[in-house]
């Protein structure tokens, strides 16, 4: 009861509180919150923080949750329904049975339900089950706690679809009311949405926000708006909690701010939320803690949106520098419910589902993108070009800690593109310390990616990397700038995946003028690198402009005219245009995604593309063989004398043989070594097998002290002579296909 007591105590005393509104993702949380609560621990200012969205979803999905939705479904009698939704009113107490031992398995607290789940007599179905069939192949592959998590996605995604029908229409699992905070440059809409009365899934949410904030009564409210998604509900609790709790100074940050609300001038904006702070928030927020906290008549401010004088001012007038990516600390996961969020398995395709399935502790490798010239990416803003990479010693300080802080291993790293030579170091960082972890981030496609870097980032936990081929067309991925061709991404992707890394692929349609060919050939290019097993997954979208790229700033040069000049008073990002091509590219995105997701369940290769589309397309340009030719051998004989050796594996067992041969007698070394998989031997002379004993110890990953290939080099020739034929030779060959990497 003590420790009840100073908890309760504690979060009384608490100043700040952070929050993200309803929905992002279901299997973790975004990590917004935890990255400031990070920082404001190293100032000593006291926060609490909640992913609302979690809390709504488990109150609606648990068994009393599930009792008020159907009754208030049912209530609306005068609503037509279809006849999923009548089957699912039908079967409402096989819902209402079933609903808190599904989450519990979800969650990972009841891994035995799978058995019965997987009966497949367990769970009530409707319209989602019908894809089953279609799957039933992929479940051979999947393992009972995989096909129990699937079944019961399709379970939850059949409730969903009801509550949507019948409850509320705006509902979704990762997003709520989206299209009401995409493309908003009017106020308006949303204005009059948050004038309505409550929604159902509003009053959830209220009751939730009523018991924190009536507990932890803080000074000033953080809201946090990663995306369009989160927009609406943030308002709702803005505006709630400047009706009940008008002391309370409410400020918005996030994504959404930083890339939609840099020019917001309405002035109704403000009767919900004090400030909107933009791009990185440590020091913006700092600074409101300070102006709230001692008051006073003048306060400084960094990036701030406020109203003074009963207009909308930007204030900008702090000289302080932004806080250094040293000194912002780690993040701080604590007060969420780490252990109540719920893995579920969309589709089958094992990287696809990383995205929802299992808990990820979030960082980054680097603030900022260190290419930084795509033309379709928000370049000129803050949280791209600033490029700052972090000390690698203190990526993986910062794992360990949050390894012990929420008792998980895996972490994916949110950068913009992780640069090469980082990971690298953060791999050898991580093989030091001898530490288990699980990893995976987004990168670029570039030619630093060899065979031997993806087999470090292996070894050290990475398991996959996702990043952008765009458009896979040499002509279009040079008018982006991306720095990459068709068949370098190739032989990135294929390094990846005999290291064994699975491999997701961004995929763009509709850029700038591209043809109808380019498409074509895009799609054949995709097939082809799926077809050769170097990509597992990809995902296609379509070209948007938005304002802070190089094509919203200058369309011009794009052959795209933007439709209107017009800045609103709200939300300004995304940008009309016109493409001088003329090519309707929306009746693409069909056939695109059908084909791809196939591909991903590597079927139907055969398919002719046009077996795609219900009209008529091209013949591809691309030569059937085209990624196959791509895939030739690096040449492993060109190593730059400034490359760095390491040595994964182990210590070897030796034995000196004697042989006679033609009167003569010499000793040869036997090494055996000992892989995580297999023993192999290899055979050296005595002072070659000597020389090398003496190397691998010193090459080895554990050590501080790492060698150039011309050290190595210089070592050998000290006492022996043709160190190119020595490194060439059979028995180095062996070593190098079993941790003897040259980087």
């Amino acid at each position: 009861m003590d420790i009840f007591v100073a908890k309760y105590n504690s979060i009384l005393k608490t100043e700040l509180f952070l929050v993200t509104p309803p929905f992002t993702q279901l299997n973790t949380p975004y990590p917004a919150t935890a990255y400031i609560k990070g920082f404001l621990n190293t100032k000593n200012i006291s926060s609490t923080q909640a992913d609302l969205g979690i809390e709504v979803i488990l109150a609606l999905f648990s068994k009393k949750g599930l009792e008020d939705l159907f009754l208030f479904a049912e209530e609306q009698s005068d609503k037509p329904k279809s006849l999923n939704a009548k089957r699912i009113l039908a079967l409402k107490n096989e819902y209402i049975k079933t609903i808190d031992a599904v989450i519990a398995f979800l969650q990972g607290k009841n891994p035995t339900l799978a058995l019965q789940i997987c009966q497949e007599d367990y769970l009530p179905e409707a319209s989602r089950f019908e894809q089953l069939e279609e799957l039933d192949w992929a479940f051979g592959a999947m393992g009972t706690q995989d096909k129990g998590k699937h079944l019961a996605t399709l379970y939850l995604e059949d409730i969903s679809d009801f509550i949507i029908e019948c409850v509320d229409q705006n509902f979704g699992f990762s997003r709520y009311a989206e299209r009401l905070g995409r493309s908003a440059n009017s106020f308006d809409e949303l204005y009059g949405a948050l004038n309505q009365d409550y929604t159902y899934m509003d009053k959830i949410l209220i009751e939730i926000l009523e018991e924190k904030i009536s507990v932890i009564q803080p000074k000033l409210l953080l809201i946090s708006v990663p995306f369009p998604g989160n927009l609406y509900a943030a308002f709702r609790c803005a505006q709630y909690v400047k009706q009940h709790y008008p002391e309370v100074k409410i400020s918005m940050g996030g994504g959404f701010a930083n890339t939609e609300l840099r020019s917001v001038s309405d002035k109704r904006v403000f009767e919900f939320f004090d400030y909107i702070s933009l791009d990185d928030g440590e020091l913006p927020i700092e600074l409101l803690y300070n102006s709230i906290i001692k008051g006073g008549e003048f306060n400084l401010y960094k990036r701030t949106f406020l109203l003074e004088n009963g207009e909308v001012t930007y204030r900008n007038d702090a000289l302080r520098s932004d806080y250094k990516q040293f000194d912002v600390g780690t993040p701080d996961y604590s007060d969420l419910k780490l252990d109540q969020y719920i893995s579920v398995i969309e589709i089958v395709n094992p990287m696809h589902r990383m995205w929802s399935d299992g808990r990820w502790n979030k960082l980054t490798m680097a603030h900022g993108c260190y290419w930084g010239k795509c033309t379709f990416c928000d370049i000129s803003l803050d949280y791209i070009k600033v490029y700052e990479p972090v000390a690698a010693k203190l990526i993986v300080d910062r794992i360990e800690e949050l390894s012990l802080q929420t008792g998980q291993n895996g972490f994916h790293f949110v950068d913009e593109a992780a640069p090469p030579a980082l990971m690298r170091e953060v791999a050898l960082e991580i093989l030091r310390r001898k530490i288990s972890v699980t990893w995976w981030t987004n990168i670029r496609f570039e030619k630093s990616f060899t065979r031997d870097l993806c087999l470090l980032l292996k070894a050290s936990g990475c398991i996959a990397v996702s990043g952008g081929l765009e458009v896979a067309s040499d002509r279009l991925l040079k008018l982006i700038d991306k720095g990459v061709t068709v068949e370098q991404v190739a032989k990135v992707t294929q390094n990846f995946t005999e290291a064994g890394v699975l491999v997701h692929a961004y995929l763009m349609y509709g850029y700038p003028t591209q043809t109808i060919q380019e498409t074509v050939d895009s799609l054949e290019m995709v097939r082809q690198l799926f077809e050769a097993g170097v990509l597992q997954s990809g995902f296609w979208h379509q070209f948007a402009m938005t304002a802070h790229s190089p094509v919203g700033m200058h369309p011009e040069r794009f052959g795209v005219v933007k439709e209107t000049e017009a800045i609103g008073t709200f939300a300004n990002n995304d940008i009309n245009y016109i493409d001088k091509t003329g090519i309707d590219h929306d009746k693409f995105s069909y056939g695109l995604k059908k084909s791809l997701f196939n591909f991903m369940h590597g079927i139907c290769f055969d398919y002719k593309l046009q077996d795609w589309f219900d009209f008529k397309i091209p013949r591809t340009a691309v030569p059937s063989d085209f990624i196959e030719k791509a895939l030739v051998d690096e040449n492993r004989f060109n190593i730059k004398p400034t490359a760095k050796v390491i040595w994964l594996g182990g210590k070897p067992d030796t034995e000196s043989v004697v042989k006679h041969k033609k009167g003569n007698t010499f000793e040869t070394m036997v090494l055996t070594f000992h892989d995580k998989k297999e023993t192999f031997s290899i055979n050296t002379n005595k002072n070659e097998g000597e020389w090398l004993i003496s190397m691998l110890q010193k090459i080895a990953v554990s050590n501080e002290q790492v060698y150039t290939f011309q050290e190595i080099k210089a070592d050998f020739e000290a006492s022996m002579e043709h160190f190119e034929l020595f490194w060439h030779s059979k028995p180095i060959n062996s070593l190098r296909g079993f941790g003897l990497l040259v980087l």
